[in-house]
């Protein structure tokens, strides 16, 4: 019995000396060549039902009825839907940084893409200034599947600045760029997309035969320059839509169908090169951009859209397509749980075989693995409640917050001080306010709101000294949708670190 004993011992140790990777995670093939291939691709601008592609079983104005994405119709038959997916941020530039750190807009500081308001431009409220720079100090999620062995790039539109990708766990990118990079690409590379594609797929082939894993992150520079689509694609919807091709409607469907002939690329090259069965293949967008779809009725009480739109933290600002397909996921099945972009980060670390001890302590987010084996099940976060912050001015409501619990959505109006209550699992169109029903459970929502904000010194806007009613403000950017705020009746620094 001892002399067996001394063998294990022995066999043991030179087990650990020959394979550390099996317990300390470091590189090694016969390990790596096992975790799954991430690829991420996110649109920029895309509305919830921007696609052809219905994003609810039973909405049928949840689907465009003008674009043609024949591509993305394609990913999710052979995938799961998501109906209750939430970009991090109703702008852009919050949701990039959040998914690379996996923290929401509110406790990163950075609410808003572009400037603030300052007390000059005479709003009743001046939103915080963001530092708009992802700092050295967050662990990014490619630093770490980088450490874990994984091959990682970043592909198009940065727009966090902190020196670019490369500064922040990429092994390849495409350089410390924003939107300005998308105007240089017309027909017969419409925004880049076919470039993208094209480096992605050489990419993947490299890293298939070093035998390693990899991690793609593709940020589309579409929807913008939607003018630069191809010629092909302006005039075939500039005859569908009965307009011409330089409107912008019809340029932002055919820069959408070209954005999808991109993403077919990607998932053929994927396809073509053998590694369908380890690649996780993911589709989002960054933030909502507004209603829009088909003209049927969605249900009693409901609307055929979406309220609000970009800079707002309506449901049109902030819920996003996403599709996922890869290993063991049932093909065309739905998830109607509801998940939100900084998830990403702990699923990755999950599918990759990092340990939790390795994820940074304030994370927000929560691995949503266990949703596709059938798309049952629930999201297990730090907090139960999930939020979205925007301190600003961009859409018609001024300086807003919204809290979700359970079916429950908080929206809170800072100029004006009111409170709304939706129930979404209802109300996706959120037409029928609850707060004068249910004050009990307005107040516990407000209260979590509030007792949130404060937990990850959530900067917020202030009352501005030089404030006029008798004069106008300046004009705000962006739409706002239909559940404006500012009708007549309703009128009257620390940065955390990981």
């Amino acid at each position: 019995m001892l002399a067996r004993n001394a063998i294990g011992i022995l066999f043991g140790i030179f087990h650990l000396a020959i394979f550390p990777a099996i317990v300390n995670g470091q590189d090694r093939t016969d390990v790596t060549k096992q975790r799954p291939n991430i690829v991420f691709m996110m649109s920029d601008d895309q509305a919830w039902n921007g696609l052809s592609v219905p994003m609810h079983p039973y909405l049928t104005w949840s689907k465009s009825a003008i674009v043609d994405t024949p591509n993305l119709e394609k990913l999710a038959t052979q995938g799961m839907r998501f109906s209750a997916a939430y970009a991090p941020a109703s702008v852009c530039a919050p949701t990039r940084i959040s998914l690379q750190t996996g923290l929401s807009a509110a406790a990163l500081h950075w609410t808003k893409a572009s400037r603030s308001v300052t007390a000059a431009d005479g709003y009743k409220m001046i939103g915080p200034r963001n530092i708009r720079e992802i700092d050295s100090d967050y662990v990014t999620i490619a630093e770490l599947l980088r450490d874990a062995g994984y091959s990682t790039a970043h592909y198009g539109k940065w727009h966090i600045n902190g020196s670019g990708p490369a500064a922040h766990g990429y092994d390849e990118s495409d350089g410390n760029i924003g939107n300005e990079y998308a105007f240089k690409y017309a027909d017969p590379n419409p925004a880049d997309i076919f470039g993208m594609a094209k480096r992605a797929a050489t990419f993947m082939e490299k890293n298939k035969k070093a035998n390693k894993p990899f991690f793609i992150q593709m940020s589309w520079h579409a929807l913008h320059a939607p003018q630069n689509a191809m010629k092909s694609t302006l005039a075939k919807y500039a005859k569908r839509i009965g307009g011409n091709i330089e409107d912008k409607r019809v340029g932002s469907a055919a820069i959408a169908e070209n954005l999808d002939s991109g993403v077919g690329m990607v998932v053929d090259a994927i396809d073509q090169l053998g590694l369908a069965d380890n690649t996780f293949v993911i589709y989002m967008s960054d933030n909502g951009s507004g209603g829009g779809g088909g003209k049927g009725k969605a249900g009693k009480g409901q609307r055929d859209r979406l309220s609000g739109g970009k800079g707002s933290v309506w449901e049109g600002g902030i819920r996003s397509p996403l599709i996922i397909r890869g290993p063991n996921i049932p093909a065309n099945s739905w998830c109607h749980e509801r998940v939100v972009g900084y998830d990403f980060f702990p699923t990755y670390c999950e599918w990759a075989g990092i340990s939790k001890s390795k994820l940074p302590k304030r994370i927000e987010g929560g691995s949503i693995a266990s949703l596709l084996d059938d798309g049952k099940g629930s999201v297990k976060r730090p907090r139960e409640e999930m939020v979205f912050h925007f301190p600003h001015y961009q859409s018609g409501d001024g300086p807003h917050s919204a809290l979700f619990l359970g079916n429950l959505k908080l929206m809170k109006f800072y100029e004006t001080g009111r409170l709304a209550l939706f129930d979404i699992s209802t109300d996706v169109s959120e037409q029928n306010d609850l707060a004068r029903e249910q004050p009990a459970i307005l107040a516990k929502l407000n209260s979590k709101l509030v007792k949130y904000l404060e937990e990850v010194n959530a900067q917020m806007a202030v009352p501005n000294p030089q404030y006029d009613p008798t004069k106008a403000p300046a004009s705000r950017k962006g739409g706002g949708g239909r559940n404006k705020t500012n009708k007549p009746e309703n009128r009257r620094k620390k940065r955390n670190k990981q």
